[in-house]
This record gives structure tokens, sequence and C-alpha cells, in this order.
């Protein structure tokens, strides 16, 4: 028979998959007989679980949204999961973004609850994996969350957007938001252009404003992400690889202006793996970053940097 600590946290690890379970059903599965389990009902709720019972035909047992966060019953797997999962998040951006200082906190707050042998066996999985950080900033999590309310309600994005003409108001229908090579996207139908576009979410100033109402439209594909590779100017399409002579966090904080993969090689060395649509702009970067580098490849970024080397020579 299980004990009374083995027996409560059963339940909830059953109410919490947030199916609706008849009382019959649910002490059949927790081992204890009816009595038992309304009075662990009881002690979960007194706890600050919010169980919410239904009486009468069709009546059950079933855990809902509270006004505050209980603490969560886990699995080994599902522990792992969410820890490495947090501590990708946490690495996305070497500046320090909020959403990945929200990642680092929360990773800290589940690391210390777990029981020893499994903080352990986390730690150990996180000390033989080693992520990269990247060159842009995260999403903050107040945007995330009013694009996501527009999307749910069908109601219109207004905002500034910084583009590379300049920065212009938009008004969008959004309709999904998407990741692309490290980037976040919003994809949504330009009122004044009357036309599908996508908007990099670090070029959105400040938090849209909502507008009016709006009916749905069908996307122009069913893979948005295949369709944006090929159909947008705007996704990178080509990868250059450099050795920077800098540190990973000076790299991260000074090529903000382009996509791209920063993995560290040592204390003052890094690789930079950049994803552009032209090596122009990519040019451009580095010299007003004024980072010393080395091109590993292509080839033909190294022949474009030495045909644009001696142009300028000659003209001194």
């Amino acid at each position: 028979m299980a004990s009374p600590r083995e027996r409560m946290l059963r339940l909830l690890s059953l109410l919490q998959s947030g199916r609706q379970w008849p009382a019959a059903e649910l002490a059949d599965a927790n081992g204890c007989t009816s009595r038992t389990l309304r009075r662990d009902i009881e002690y979960l709720r007194e706890l600050g679980y919010p169980v919410r019972s239904v009486r009468g035909p069709g009546g059950h047992y079933q855990l809902v949204a509270g006004r505050a966060l209980p603490p969560l019953m886990l699995e080994d797997d599902e522990a792992t999961a969410t820890v490495l999962g947090l501590q990708l998040a946490a690495s996305e951006d070497a500046a320090g973004s909020p959403m990945a200082e929200a990642a680092r906190r929360a990773g800290d707050k589940l690391r210390r609850i777990l029981p020893p042998a499994l903080r352990r066996s986390t730690d150990q999985l996180l000390a033989a994996i080693e992520l990269t950080a990247t060159a842009y900033p995260l999403p903050l999590p107040e945007l995330l969350r009013a694009i996501a309310a527009s999307i749910s309600v069908n109601r219109t994005l207004v905002f500034c957007y910084r583009g590379k003409g300049g920065d212009t108001e938009r008004e969008v229908e959004p309709a999904r938001m998407l990741r692309l090579r490290h980037r976040w996207y919003l994809f949504g139908w330009d009122r004044e252009r009357g036309d599908w576009r996508t908007f990099r979410l670090d070029r959105i100033d400040g938090i849209p404003v909502t507008g009016s109402l709006f009916r749905s439209r069908t996307p122009p594909a069913d893979d948005l992400t295949a369709y944006l590779r090929e159909h947008f100017h705007g996704v990178p399409t080509l990868a250059v690889t450099l050795t920077l002579h800098a540190s990973a966090a000076d790299a991260a904080t000074r090529l903000h202006r382009i996509d791209g993969v920063i993995e560290t090689l040592g204390e003052n060395r890094c690789r930079y793996t950049a994803h552009v649509d032209s090596y122009e702009w990519l040019t451009l970067v580095l010299i007003l970053t004024d980072i010393d580098f080395t091109v590993e490849a292509p080839d033909s970024f190294g022949e474009y940097l030495a045909a644009r080397a001696q142009r300028l020579l000659r003209a001194v």
C-alpha cells in the first residue's frame, strides 16, 4: 500500500494531466477509497491547488488554472527536457535580453527544487553540452504576448517599423510568428501594401497598439517557413563563416546588425557564422565594428573582399 506522501504525489500527477476525472476512476487510479480521495483533494486545496469538483451526472474532479502557480510535479524526463530547454533559451542571447535572463532565473529555480539524484543528472547533461550564443536579441516577452493575443482575437496591430529604408508606421493583420535562421518574424497582411509581409520582431519599435477587428485570411501556403524562404528576399540565404579575433561576448554586442551564430574558440577568439542575402552589407558591418577577422568560408566572400580592397587601395 502506498504511503500518504506517495499517494499525494500520484494524485497530483494525475490531476496535472488536465483531464476531468470521475471520482471513482480517480480513486481507483490512485489506489485509495473515495473517502480518502475526498480528504486528499481537500488537502491539495489547502496547499493552493485549485481543484474543481462537479457533482451529479458527469461529476468529476479537475485541476484548473488559479491565481498563483503552485509547484509542478514533473517526471524525470520532463524535468530534464525543461532544464535543457531553459538553458537553450538562456544561451540564445550573449548580450543578455530580458527573455534570456528570465530563462536563467527559471532554470535556477527549477534546479533548486529537483531531487538530488536528478539535479546531478541534469547538471552533468548541461556540463557536457556546449551551447553557442547568437548575435541578436531575443524578442521581449511583452511583445510576444501582445502579438499572440492579437492573432487569437483577429485584431490588427499598429506599430512603427525600423526598416533599412527608414521608419514607417504599419497596420498589419497578424497571422503567425515564425523563427527563421535564428531570427523571429511576424508574418501578416500589410493593409497599406495590400499583400503579405514579414517583419523582424527586433525592428518593431515598442509594443504594438491593437486596432480594429478583421476577418481571417487564408495564408498563401500551409508551410509558411518554406514559403518565406522561397519568396521573400528579406530572409537571408548566404552563409559566411569567419574567425573573429574578439571574445564571443564582445562580438555579440558589436555584430547585432547581422543574423549569425557565435561559437567560442578561446578567450579572445570565436567563430561567427553569418546569414546574409548579400556580401555588401556584411562587409560594411565588419568595417564599422572594427573587429579583426579571417574568412573561413566561402571562398567567394574572400574573393569579394580582395576585389574591394584592391579598389580602395587604388584610390590612395
